[in-house]
């Protein structure tokens, strides 16, 4: 065991070897188990079984007396710093899970998904806690017992997805009907792990003794309606925590922060005798809803595939290479495992019987949702940690976390190849259709998968990102279900024939959205190219383009003192000019897009903008504030020429092209100058089209 009383620089440089050598090992391992077929994480796990302290990692050599993973002290095998970096990256983990829960998903199938669901966290748990009881010889509430139950609780659905994608059958009634389970067992796995460490914390306070049912239900409600009230409180305060977050204006900066929320919340839910990742998940679900929840994910991208890795290697470092394979691990390993394949098979899989599924479909369900992972190795972890499991009961579990991760593909894949339909009445997914686009690098596919979704959400679909490692996504609205496979730069989009024109339409219509945007840079980076493409010599694409700026939605006297009072009154001039459908749902487009990125440009220019519901045609509303308000531009001029367009979201319009045609009218500094002392509204349009000023030529010529 190594020395309690070394320097912290002989501690620190120890950890970043580890560390080091950790992100060597998961690597290859986690390469090895991709080539073998078997997920990545398991591999992750075995390299740390590999190289811990119980097997290479105890080994002599000069400079490390005790082996460079040294046996840690207490009841932890690692030392504590690399525990503390591991528990780091089961927040990081939890966080990253509570953004991808579509807790609209949870909400509107809350009935099937709920129903099989309850049933195989029920099921499992019970059965869990009940195989504790007799191979324990203990109660059924010892807290041994409780965590066997919890642990059985917890499915790693992304496992599954994966499979279902292979098989063509993510959009079929059992792959949707998995995928909003799974939504539920994730929060309901999280609530039964508060409830168990309440009542564990209570047994321990009592010295053991036995609980009273009220007492139970009493300390059961108490971690419920904490989990329960910060999660509502979370939910009810998105958009302010996101606006807050915002306010930060970099997408790196803020999705930094939230994690800091999610890191602060982790250790609030600790310091109240519950566990970290509680905390973070409810975190992460928060944010799940807002429009930075995306930006977040792709940012901490880096972070989590720098972390994460580390948590499984530490968890596999933590297994005892001689217990796991003693005969009294392997027999109860055995019947756990037995017990909680078992129980999401009857859990899940009986109440899909009621729901019109048949035997194939019932089975197909509750098969889908037997694997185990990451949730099950943190619950795991935290029993150890905390010593309300050994070693021997750690063992067991990874060993279930093992068994059922490797034995759900070929068993989920088996009952998929059963021919029929896994319901009782044919149904619209059953007849599946999948179509695929090839880009010409990832980098363009990973664009076209943000426009898409970000599309279908506007279109009302609720899409789950099945884990912020994976090109997996799935999109659901009534009884359209698409899924959606990212694999390098090839995306496929799997749904019902009868939805297959639905997804090319929208396929088509971002693939036009992005070529216009990356034609749009193009052009831009030459400002004369520009003018020759939007402006021919008849000026026929000008009087197109820019017919649409009026005297009757002009002022070249503006009133409002800030960005939100000046938007209003251009507003006002849309509206009373019948353009808008309805204001305040405007208002609030325009106000969220200047969230996300404000439109304060240089040279005193701002140019707010957004696509709406609330609008039929693109209009624009343009406002002159002669002695200009300080509005932060990044040249600190203040900003005194305002032009506001809206543009229907549904409906085409030259919206990039109306953007693009002025921002290059006013890269001239002659005609902005005419444009702000244009004594009237007419003359100040007639600059902005044309660039026509009577004073040109004097100005230039005066010019050295």
């Amino acid at each position: 065991m190594a020395g309690e009383s070394e320097p912290i620089s002989e501690i620190v440089t120890v950890l970043v070897i580890q560390i080091g050598i950790i992100l060597f090992a998961v690597q290859f391992f986690g390469r090895l188990a991709k080539k073998i077929g078997i997920p990545q994480v398991l591999g992750e796990l075995i390299a740390g079984i590999v190289i811990g302290p119980y097997a290479l990692g105890s080994i002599r050599i000069p400079g490390f007396p005790h082996g460079i993973f040294a046996l840690g002290g207490g009841t932890l095998a690692v030392s504590n710093e690399l525990y503390a970096f591991a528990s780091i990256a089961s927040v990081i983990l939890l966080f990253a899970s509570g953004l991808e829960t579509d807790i609209g998903l949870f909400l509107r199938y809350s009935v099937a998904g709920g129903i099989i669901g309850i049933g195989g966290v029920l099921i499992s748990f019970t059965l869990g806690d009940i195989v504790g009881v007799f191979m324990l010889n203990a109660g059924f509430m010892d807290p041994r017992c409780l965590f066997l139950g919890i642990l059985s609780t917890a499915t790693s659905v992304g496992i599954t997805a994966r499979i279902l994608s292979e098989q063509k059958k993510m959009d079929s009634p059992e792959g949707v009907t998995i995928l909003a389970a799974a939504v539920f067992d994730d929060v309901l796995g999280i609530i039964t792990l508060a409830v168990v460490l309440g009542i564990v914390a209570l047994i321990e306070h009592t010295g053991g003794g036995s609980l009273k049912v009220n007492t139970i239900l009493v300390i059961a409600g108490k971690a419920f309606g904490i989990w329960l009230g910060f999660t509502a409180l979370g939910l009810i305060f998105s958009k302010k925590i996101a606006g807050f977050l915002k306010l930060f204006k970099s997408p790196t900066d803020f999705s930094i922060l939230a994690l800091g929320i999610a890191l602060i919340l982790a250790g609030v839910f600790e310091k109240q005798g519950l566990a970290m990742i509680i905390g973070a998940y409810i975190a992460g679900l928060s944010l799940s809803k807002t429009d930075i929840a995306i930006v977040i994910q792709e940012r901490i991208h880096g972070i989590y595939t720098f972390f994460v890795p580390i948590f499984f290697a530490v968890m596999g470092m933590m297994v005892n290479v001689r217990e796991i394979i003693s005969p009294p691990v392997l027999v109860f390993g055995a019947v756990y495992t037995g017990a909680a394949i078992a129980a999401k098979v009857i859990g899940c899989g009986g109440p899909a019987l009621l729901l019109g599924f048949n035997g194939k479909g019932a089975l197909r369900i509750g098969a889908g949702m037997v694997p185990r992972g990451e949730v099950a190795l943190i619950i795991a972890g935290i029993g150890l940690a905390m010593g309300i499991i050994n070693e021997q009961v750690f063992a067991v579990v990874i060993l279930m976390t093992l068994i059922t991760t490797i034995v759900a593909p070929p068993l989920l894949s088996a009952s998929l190849k059963l021919a029929g339909s896994g319901t009782r009445n044919p149904v619209k997914g059953d007849d599946s259709a999948s179509a695929e686009w090839v880009f010409p690098s990832s980098e363009i596919a990973d664009l076209f998968i943000n426009r898409l979704l970000d599309d279908l959400r506007s279109e009302g679909f609720y899409v789950q990102v099945m884990n912020i490692n994976e090109g997996l996504s799935h999109a659901r609205k009534d009884d359209i279900a698409l899924s959606i496979n990212e694999n390098d730069n090839v995306v496929t989009i799997e749904t019902a024939k009868a939805d297959m024109p639905f997804v090319r339409q929208a396929v088509y219509e971002v693939v036009i959205e992005l070529h216009e945007s990356i034609q749009e840079l193009k052009i831009s980076s030459n400002p004369h190219d520009l003018q020759k493409v939007l402006f021919d010599k008849t000026g026929r694409q000008k009087e197109k383009l820019l017919s649409i700026i009026t005297p009757e939605c002009t002022s070249i006297a503006l009133k409002g003192e800030t960005k939100e009072e000046i938007i209003n009154e251009l507003l006002d001039m849309l509206c009373a000019n019948g353009k808008i459908i309805n204001r305040d749902k405007v208002l609030k487009d325009i106000l969220e897009r200047e969230g996300v990125m404000s439109t304060v440009m240089n040279h005193g220019i701002a140019m707010p903008h957004t696509r709406t519901d609330w609008i039929d045609n693109l209009s624009v509303a343009v406002g002159v504030k002669k002695e200009g308000v300080d509005l932060q531009a990044d040249d600190e001029e203040k900003t005194w020429l305002f032009i506001l367009s809206v543009a229907p979201k549904k409906n085409t319009s030259p919206y990039l092209e109306f953007l693009a045609a002025v921002s290059t009218r006013l890269t001239d500094e002659i005609t902005r100058d005419a444009i702000r002392s244009a004594p009237t509204k007419k003359e100040a349009i007639k600059l902005l089209c044309t660039g026509e000023q009577r004073g040109r030529n004097r100005k230039s010529t005066t010019s050295p």
